[in-house]
């Protein structure tokens, strides 16, 4: 007997993670590719990374299973970068069933609110605020990209680090372990000066890449205990909270903002150092989010749509 199965895509800037459900919602196959971001890795890449993910995809389900195994009725992108990109490529694939793209924060609002009114604050490779409003509309605000702030992402937090790191260097604040740390990040040795750190990362060819890579450094520094690594997280994770605690105001009008459901979502922000720190600084619920974002695509492919 012929089953029918849906895709579901996690398209982001770090990595690309494919599902192949049935008519139950269990998981028949995975797939997991590169990042495909276009506004990183360019239109033509992301295209042939996506494309070459979804054939990978259902070449494992024809290997997994004897004939005839079946159509594929639907595929659901939630991807990073350039909507209407997205759209377009959804038009243009065939043999994966009804093809829609969608943000790929709504996984992740899923995954924090269960399809009901709420909100999710995500920081990771870039970092946004969606929620979903009490007449079920969706909203995003943020995902601007690196070039433009994303505050609580990895590139943010690793940016901040060095900025501040560069001053102790010039002897301009109090030295700490982000100094070294710093350093440490680059292959110019310990004798190199905030004056060859700072050329290094101007020209470096992917400064973006190299400087979120630093984040995991400083989150380690902080859940040791350094005070100033703590800041320069709370500072950067700050600026999102105070984003979501203005959105969450605007769309829940007359709502005590501490019955809004609200996730936190990602390394930086489910850190519990970090977490612990954030909630003084807003009613909202704060409430980490343990599960990946692709069981948040699983259940979106599970209840039919975005």
């Amino acid at each position: 007997m012929s089953t029918v199965y849906k895709i579901g895509v996690d398209g982001g800037g770090t990595k690309t993670e494919c599902i192949l459900v049935d008519a139950s919602g269990t998981i028949i196959a995975r797939h997991l590719a590169p990042g495909c971001n276009p506004n990183v890795v360019g239109p033509d890449q992301a295209r042939l990374i996506v494309t070459d993910a979804l054939v990978a995809l259902t070449s494992s389900l024809n290997l997994q299973l004897p004939a005839p195994t079946g159509s594929v009725s639907a595929t659901l992108l939630f991807m990073s970068g350039l909507p209407g990109f997205w759209s377009e490529f959804a038009a243009s694939l065939t043999d994966f069933g009804r093809v829609t793209a969608a943000l790929d924060s709504l996984p992740t609002l899923e995954l924090a609110t269960h399809g009901a009114p709420g909100l999710v604050i995500h920081a990771g490779t870039g970092s946004f605020v969606a929620a979903r409003a009490p007449d079920g509309t969706i909203h995003y605000a943020g995902g601007t990209g690196w070039r433009f702030g994303d505050p609580g992402s990895g590139y943010e937090l690793g940016r901040r680090a060095i900025a501040r790191a560069l001053l102790e260097l010039q002897g301009w604040l109090p030295a700490s372990r982000l100094g070294p740390t710093v350093r440490d990040h680059t292959p110019l040795g310990a004798a190199a000066d905030a004056r060859a750190i700072t050329r290094y990362f101007y020209s470096h060819a992917e400064p973006n890449r190299v400087i979120a890579a630093l984040a995991p450094a400083i989150l380690r520094l902080a859940a040791e205990g350094d005070h100033t690594a703590h800041q320069v997280l709370i500072e950067s994770a700050g600026e999102l909270v105070e984003l979501a605690t203005r959105v969450a105001t605007k769309l829940f009008p007359g709502t005590p903002l501490d019955t809004v459901p609200t996730g936190l979502s990602g390394a930086l922000l489910t850190n519990a150092t970090v977490a612990a720190a954030l909630t003084p600084r807003t009613p909202l619920p704060l409430t980490p989010i343990t599960a990946p974002p692709i069981e948040g695509v699983r259940r979106l492919l599970a209840r039919g749509s975005p």
